[in-house]
């Protein structure tokens, strides 16, 4: 990729040899990537680092969490996992109830935050067109620009990050199922088709970049234009 490519995160480098800063207007920022492949890790960073508030981070795991107890089974719009291991009749019914209370709380917060004109980071693997659709129709409604965030690690990688969080509620088969999604529907071009403004790709271990370097290449703007801050 050229080094002037806007999917670049070290948005080329400067002539010290330091990365760019990438510039995140002011909006919702969708982050889009397979589970485990460091979106968590790299908004938690962004946190510590003073970069955003943490109330600018809407997680569909934490909402799960908050609302049923625990943060297991796929995050809601991306049944990636359950259509390539299968499932019943009623686990798909409790599944869907439990999907649109997610959702709707999801949407609660992205609409308040985009209400008062503020950035907000929809957490969430993201990689199905459907799930994006329906995020993007969200800041639509208050001018908001989009910008994606691709999180795409190699799969070696992928599952070795799997393999080091010990996660229960997903199996490598649903890890690869997920990359596989990712790799056919989520390329920057579909992306910007779908309303994304811009697109990035976020550097990880592939290129030896711990998540808060990579938090330290990019600046989000807070308010939207037309907003004061209160």
């Amino acid at each position: 990729m050229p080094n002037n490519s806007p999917d670049r995160a070290d948005g080329g480098l400067r002539p010290d040899g330091h990365a760019s800063t990438i510039r995140i207007p002011a909006g919702l920022v969708v982050l889009v990537g397979p589970p485990a492949s460091g979106k968590t890790s790299f908004v938690r960073a962004l946190v510590e680092r003073g970069q955003i508030e943490a109330e600018a981070v809407v997680s569909s795991d934490e909402i799960r969490a908050e609302l049923f107890g625990a943060a297991g089974g796929p995050e809601p719009a991306d049944s990636v996992a359950a259509d390539a291991t299968g499932s019943d009749a009623a686990d798909a019914t409790d599944s869907d109830a439990a999907d649109a209370r997610i959702f709707e709380e999801r949407d609660r917060r992205i609409v308040a935050r985009l209400a008062a004109g503020r950035t907000v980071i929809a957490e969430s693997t993201n990689v199905t067109p459907q799930a994006r659709a329906r995020l993007v129709a969200l800041a639509r409604r208050f001018d908001a620009p989009v910008t994606a965030l691709r999180f795409a690690p190699d799969v070696a990688d992928l599952l070795q990050q799997y393999a080091e969080r010990g996660r229960t509620d997903l199996t490598t088969a649903d890890v690869r199922a997920y990359a596989v999604v990712m790799s056919r529907d989520a390329g920057a071009d579909r992306l910007r088709s779908e309303g994304a403004a811009a697109v990035h790709d976020v550097p990880g271990r592939r290129r030896s970049v711990a998540p808060a370097e990579a938090a330290a290449r990019f600046a989000f703007g807070q308010v939207l234009s037309g907003y004061h801050a209160t």
